[in-house]
């Protein structure tokens, strides 16, 4: 039985907890995080009707976010368990303005915002996989450097085998398409001279890689599945933390933090 894309990340997600002790906390939350996010993506339904970021969220499914904040209280860590409680307290209102605000902007300032970013990119990034997956969207024309679909940035890179070397795409970090990106250009600047971007490497994530820019001073981790068949781009590079720590501590950004704000 093929299993689905959520599937596959709660699976990898469990392993590599197990096997990474720095890690075994964020995802051990990261996993009860996708099982709820499979759950509520069971549940959305829109049928064939064109459905754009600029409609009303759907009522059945904003319902659930306090099952959603619920959840986090229980299961995240302390920042987040605080965060979940006070917006417990900020009644249904100011829940659904929130949620509504973060849908409607389609990611064009919904970047580095902190802690409260975390609970509408999380909670509603079934619903923006769900209508990515049912549209007929195609993007043509130049490489786009956000996400042709939500227009959001991409969270992490990979390299799929394509022939004796690897095809570099984009995998966006709220609806989660992916496309294609030219191997040789930084996501953030557009960068092209290969003297400026160099790639960093770490004895213990051989199939990850730190892709940096000296020009923006911004990165990106990208996953190499020619090293690694059995990777999930989205886990393995929340995973990588200390890649993250290397990298900053050298004056890098990166250019989009990941689903759990790292």
């Amino acid at each position: 039985m093929t299993q689905s894309g959520w599937q596959r990340r709660i699976a990898r997600a469990e392993k590599l907890g197990a096997q990474c002790s720095y890690a075994a906390e964020i995802l051990l939350f990261y996993t009860a995080i996708a099982r709820f996010q499979e759950k509520l993506a069971a549940e959305i339904t829109h049928g064939s009707r064109s459905v754009s970021f600029m409609e009303p969220l759907p009522p059945k499914m904003i319902g659930r976010f306090a099952d959603f904040l619920a959840l986090v209280e229980r299961t995240g860590p302390e920042p987040l368990r605080k965060a979940a409680r006070d917006l417990q307290g900020t009644g249904a209102s100011s829940q659904v303005e929130r949620l509504t605000g973060f849908w409607r902007q389609e990611g064009q300032s919904a970047t580095n915002c902190g802690t409260h970013e975390f609970f509408a990119r999380a909670f509603l990034q079934p619903y923006a996989a769900s209508l990515r997956e049912a549209s007929e969207f195609r993007w043509t024309g130049p490489t786009p450097f956000v996400c042709p679909f939500c227009k959001q940035k991409p969270g992490v890179g990979v390299l799929r085998p394509l022939g004796e070397g690897g095809q570099r795409s984009l995998i966006c970090s709220f609806c989660l398409a992916e496309w294609e990106f030219r191997r040789i250009v930084c996501p953030g600047c557009g960068e092209e001279d290969h003297a400026k971007l160099p790639v960093y490497t770490a004895e213990d994530f051989e199939h990850v890689r730190v892709e940096a820019c000296d020009s923006c001073w911004m990165y990106i981790k990208t996953v190499d599945m020619t090293k690694s068949g059995l990777a999930e781009p989205v886990v393995d590079e929340m995973a990588s933390i200390p890649l993250d720590i290397w990298a900053q501590e050298r004056g890098y950004a990166k250019l989009q933090v990941n689903l759990l704000q790292l």
